[in-house]
């Protein structure tokens, strides 16, 4: 699983950072969009992400500088021969705002276009993966993603396998797969050569927000949170005026939910290059592992070791 930041400034774009959006890239091969801020497709035209891989496009809020960018991103998808189907997922009302702006425009797209509205907290199992929905705070419904990777089979034990007389191959394949076998009159099943189950990776991608102990709960024990720092701890009140967060209190979750790793994002234009060092500072005083991401930075998570036999 890797992260590309396309886009990681506030409500305006600035000449160091474009308007919101983050690339998932799956082990599939597929690309996962989160948020398509303006000039999100520019952005990509300067990484190796493909428009015609993404397959999903989930939708924080209907902020422009969340949404504004998807028209375009659609229209361009088709016009390069993209042909899979893609589904965005998003708050009620961005199935008007994507109908509406394709209508007008005349965009016609040659793939099928899926469009889910989220009204409510929910589950749903998406393939290998399963992501979960909260409801965060800020001044329009904005929502909070989960993502968790389905665990994957134990390591096999060659070595009994060997004992057992079973050489490399298909048999191999079947008992990682969690099936059994029948070798030399006997039956071996998987849970007798195979280590405990590696767990899946999980990562939460935060929707502008207030310090909300629901991100506490949504993000606990993830290995990375994505949570806005729109403003530095000194402008406490303002940012909760405008229903964003400070660098102290996106570090206070991840300290509170016992994340692994936290990225801090959505930097307002107020802040300069020569900010970013005390603004991490900041946030490191309460959540170590904290790293403030540019545009195009990218963040691999990788997968958990497999516990030896």
């Amino acid at each position: 699983m890797d992260l590309t930041f396309l886009g990681t400034g506030g409500g305006v774009p600035s000449t160091k950072r474009n308007v919101s959006s983050i690339a998932l890239r799956i082990e599939s091969g597929e690309t996962w969009l989160f948020d398509c801020g303006e000039a999100t497709q520019h952005q990509i035209l300067s990484s190796t992400i493909t428009l015609s891989k993404i397959t999903k496009i989930f939708i924080t809020h209907l902020h422009g500088d969340h949404i504004f960018g998807l028209p375009g991103l659609l229209g361009s998808r088709s016009f390069q021969s993209g042909e899979s189907d893609l589904t965005i997922y998003g708050p009620v009302g961005i199935k008007e705002f994507i109908d509406s702006s394709l209508k007008v425009s005349g965009t016609y797209l040659r793939y099928s276009l899926h469009i889910v509205e989220i009204n409510q907290e929910m589950g749903m199992q998406l393939g290998d993966y399963e992501v979960e929905t909260a409801l965060l705070e800020h001044g329009i419904t904005s929502f909070g993603y989960r993502i968790i990777e389905a665990n994957k089979p134990g390591r096999l034990d060659v070595d009994k396998l060997k004992r057992f007389g079973v050489k490399p191959g298909p048999l191999y394949k079947k008992l990682k797969a969690g099936g059994e076998i029948e070798h030399n009159g006997r039956i071996i099943t998987a849970d007798e050569v195979t280590g405990p189950v590696i767990p899946g990776r999980c990562l939460v991608i935060c929707g502008d927000t207030r310090y909300s102990k629901k991100t506490i709960t949504l993000a606990q024990g993830a290995d990375l949170l994505v949570h806005e720092a729109t403003f530095s701890k000194d402008k406490e009140t303002l940012a909760y005026d405008y229903f964003h967060s400070t660098t102290v209190e996106a570090a206070s979750i991840a300290r509170e939910a016992d994340v692994k790793k936290l990225v801090l994002t959505h930097i307002s234009s107020r802040y300069q290059e020569e900010d970013l060092d005390r603004m991490l500072d900041e946030a490191k005083e309460i959540f170590s592992n904290t790293q403030i991401v540019k545009d195009h930075d990218s963040i691999h998570i990788p997968q958990h070791s497999s516990p030896k036999i």
